[in-house]
């Protein structure tokens, strides 16, 4: 389990699924008993005394009203896609449940933005341009290679890293049918390496949960 600041106030926690249905049982220990509202896409869990709890599913599980109904669907085993990609690398791996079974790391090179001005500055925008068109290039042909063939079987695609490349990889036209999978979740991922797409598995399958203590 992970916990993070959450904008806005509160604290975000991911929970394996498998675990959801002790870590509300540790929540109603804690905090008393607990009135549920469906909230269109999770659920508002509220204790007696104030602190809510906020449970969003996993990328490609159904919205359920009740919490039975969502600690069910929420642990259901389903076949989730992983784009990862930041300046030094790309992760595109395929996961069935909690199991990467399908999976490739490669690295790239993109610089950074030059501070300098002038004809230099050009030349260098040009040629970091350049690289970033050839790594996106090169990772959309990854990414139909290893994913489009399991599209039918796609539950989601969840993206991490850096938006902007992450937009270019998915603005090439093959990778249409699978842009319409992909998930409002984004993950924040150093460089990519196997390491961390294994790890980026358990959080693109985790159950969001966002956490608000009570005011005073």
């Amino acid at each position: 389990m992970s916990v993070r600041p959450a904008a806005g106030g509160g604290r975000w926690v991911e929970v394996d699924p498998e675990r959801v249905e002790r870590w509300l049982d540790t929540f109603r220990e804690r905090h008393g008993s607990l009135a549920v509202d469906f909230a269109g896409d999770g659920l508002r869990v509220a204790a007696f005394d104030g602190t809510v709890a906020e449970l969003f599913p996993p990328p490609g599980a159904p919205a359920r009203e009740d919490i039975a109904g969502f600690v069910q669907s929420a642990g259901e085993p389903r076949t989730i896609g992983l784009l990862l990609v930041r300046r030094g690398g790309t992760a595109v791996g395929l996961a069935e449940g909690a199991k990467l079974v399908l999976s490739k790391v490669d690295s790239h090179y993109v610089q950074s933005r030059a501070a300098a001005g002038g004809w230099s500055q050009q030349r260098f925008a040009r040629r970091r341009e350049n690289q970033a068109r050839a790594a996106a290039a090169d990772t959309a042909d990854l990414v139909a290679r290893l994913l489009l063939p399991a599209l039918g079987r796609l539950a989601a695609l969840v993206a991490g890293g850096d938006r902007r490349m992450v937009d270019s990889v998915l603005a090439d036209r093959r990778l249409g049918p699978l842009v319409m999978k992909l998930d409002s979740r984004f993950l924040d991922v150093p460089d990519p390496r196997q390491a961390v797409l294994v790890d980026a598995v358990r959080r693109a399958r985790a159950v969001r949960i966002r956490l608000t203590d009570p005011e005073g």
